[in-house]
């Protein structure tokens, strides 16, 4: 069977992309999806993303980890495929998607795409940071000089760490600029190495950097580019959490499968 597919990316946090409208995707061939999300046998990108129809939003956002696994919210992942949905006519202006953890507001800009991530708890301390989850789990540490470390091999012993077992973690390491600037490397497991960016990611690292200060918008520079995250503090819950940034089509094609 031939497949179109279109390739986006969200700050580098790229993507294939599948209309899945007709159900026509073989969702449980996690070797399939391996394979398409391969960057020398198939297509190449941290994950795949089906968008489908919703019958409660606007469309339907069903993501695979690079490994072929069904993920968590991707917060990047989100706002590509709402720039893909609004190619398809599914969606314009301020709208909404249904993800794996539930609806998720969209607004539609021309250099941007602004998504709602859930209410999020407090996050709590384990080993030298914070443990916090924003529709995936994300351990956040604070350290200086981020161009120096080795994030594939200090992220894989920490995603893998009995604390975070059995399903294991994201692992974010931060740098703060100033009281509304931070820098931000991310391993993500599913990918199980560096990513340029993870929405998710950014978002705890945002939440877990400026959890004590009156602050309520984040700049965030990763490797694929800047991000920012809009939050309220109430009590021991952030709400109204929004993550905002590019996100662009790359190119397309079809491929047999």
């Amino acid at each position: 069977m031939r497949v179109k597919f279109e390739k986006y990316q969200a700050t580098g946090n790229d993507f294939v992309m599948i209309d899945n409208r007709s159900d026509h995707f073989p969702v449980n061939d996690e070797a399939l999806i391996t394979k398409l999300c391969d960057r020398r046998f198939g297509v190449g990108g941290d994950g795949l993303i089906l968008v489908e129809e919703s019958d409660k939003a606007d469309f339907t956002m069903v993501y695979f980890n690079a490994d072929g696994a069904p993920g968590s919210f991707c917060g990047n992942g989100s706002r590509a495929a709402t720039r893909y949905a609004e190619s398809l006519g599914m969606i314009s202006g301020n709208g909404s998607l249904m993800a794996f953890d539930g609806l998720h507001k969209a607004e539609i800009r021309p250099d941007v795409i602004k998504i709602s991530m859930t209410d999020v708890q407090n996050g709590s301390k384990v080993l030298d940071g914070t443990f916090i989850d924003t529709g995936s789990p994300h351990y956040v540490e604070f350290r200086d000089h981020l161009n120096s470390i080795d994030v594939f091999t200090e992220g894989k012993i920490l995603r893998e760490n009995e604390t975070f077992k059995p399903g294991g973690t994201n692992v974010n390491f931060v740098s703060i600029n100033d009281p509304s600037s931070i820098e931000v490397r991310t391993f993500e497991r599913g990918v199980e190495n560096e990513t340029l960016s993870c929405g998710t990611g950014v978002t705890a690292a945002a939440l877990a950097a400026m959890a004590d200060d009156g602050i309520h918008s984040v700049n965030v520079k990763t490797l694929g580019g800047k991000l920012i995250v809009e939050f309220e503090r109430r009590g021991n819950e952030f709400r109204n959490v929004y993550l905002i940034g590019p996100a662009e089509k790359v190119f397309s094609g079809k491929i047999e499968i």
